[in-house]
């Protein structure tokens, strides 16, 4: 018999803890699971859960995340050639997620039914939660942005996005309190015309006039690998461009960056807090549900020039000189050759630096 080493044996309590975990959530819902019946349906104790876990939320949190990551993307080429057909799209990709009002309360696709409510009761996750909303409706906007509408000339979509996001949410939550309200089409067709409305979206963020200049510098950039979340493929980081480290407070700042470099500049997002437990798994939950729907709605043209990076560990921060890290983190640092050249930091950072 082949003995496991010390990491590999955490690794395949954590797999049969979240196997577990999954069971225990899918029958009895979020309030009703057990920490004490998970330990037993995975065979472990009580405290080898907890040391793979904090809570029973940042468990929760971690099955979703694992769920939503081993779900296959689209495997079919988006079509759509309008800022509205695309948003159909969209509309229609994040529907068919959802249970069917014929389905158990307790079926596996019920899984999610507990996440916004777990949100709403804890005002810390409120926030995260919002930034990474926005910055869902931000990288939706910017694809929007590089298709035709038959609607009035707008140089900014990201508030057509949030519209979107916004009725695609409430149809998520009446899913699951009202199972079977509502006509799906006709949420599809509310989200295709939200490309045609006068949303009067200009971007104008009012401390950039304000703003300090980025501070050159002339230090070595020597990034570890890393995974781009956005595409789930390897990260470009030997590129010229910015990246910006940014606690999950400060997640829409990346617009700021995304505006003001020019045309075809890389933008690398490196998402960081300083509660990896709970706010990590959150955070890969909102980015891998936002690729696959992105995925059955947008030719890769014209999806926005950005990278998104989970670093939890900090270890890609601390290559860009972030040592210490929060969810109040704004960093960003412009890269040429191989070298960090600018660097800028607190609000207004990555449009500094990208403005360097």
């Amino acid at each position: 018999m082949v003995r496991l080493s010390r990491a590999e044996m955490q690794e395949h309590n954590r797999a049969k803890v979240l196997a577990a975990a999954r069971a225990e959530f899918t029958e009895r819902g979020f309030g009703d699971a057990k920490i004490d019946r998970i330990a037993e349906r995975a065979e472990l104790t009580r405290g080898a859960v907890y040391s793979n876990f904090p809570s029973k939320r940042a468990l929760y949190f971690s099955v979703l995340a694992q769920e939503a990551e081993q779900a296959p993307d689209p495997r079919y080429t988006p079509t759509a050639r309008t800022a509205g057909a695309v948003l159909g799209d969209f509309a229609r990709a994040w529907l068919a997620r959802l249970p069917l009002a014929a389905e158990d309360q307790r079926s596996a696709s019920r899984l999610g039914r507990d996440l916004l409510p777990e949100v709403v009761s804890d005002e810390r996750l409120s926030r995260p939660f919002s930034q990474l909303t926005s910055l869902s409706a931000i990288l939706l906007g910017l694809c929007l942005e590089q298709l035709p509408s038959s609607g009035p000339a707008a140089s900014r979509m990201v508030r057509a996005a949030e519209t979107a996001l916004t009725t695609l949410h409430g149809a998520s939550q009446l899913a699951a309190a009202a199972p079977g309200f509502g006509e799906p089409f006709a949420v599809v067709r509310a989200c295709e015309q939200l490309a045609e409305l006068d949303f009067d979206d200009t971007w104008q963020p009012a401390h950039l006039p304000h703003v300090s200049p980025a501070r050159p510098a002339d230090e070595g950039w020597a990034p570890p690998a890393a995974t781009d979340a956005l595409r789930d493929e390897p990260a470009r980081l030997d590129h010229d461009g910015v990246v910006a480290v940014l606690g999950l407070h400060r997640l829409a700042a990346v617009e700021e960056a995304l505006r003001a470099t020019p045309p075809g500049t890389p933008v690398t997002a490196v998402l960081v807090t300083s509660d990896p437990g709970e706010l990590g798994p959150l955070a890969r939950l909102v980015i891998t549900d936002l690729r696959h729907c992105l995925r059955a709605a947008v030719a890769p043209s014209a999806w926005p020039r950005v990278q998104i990076v989970h670093d939890e560990s900090g270890v890609l921060a601390a290559a860009a000189g972030v040592s210490a890290i929060s969810d109040a983190t704004e960093t960003a640092v412009r890269i040429q050759s191989g070298r960090i050249t600018a660097r800028a930091d607190g609000y207004g950072a990555c449009h500094a630096a990208a403005s360097a």
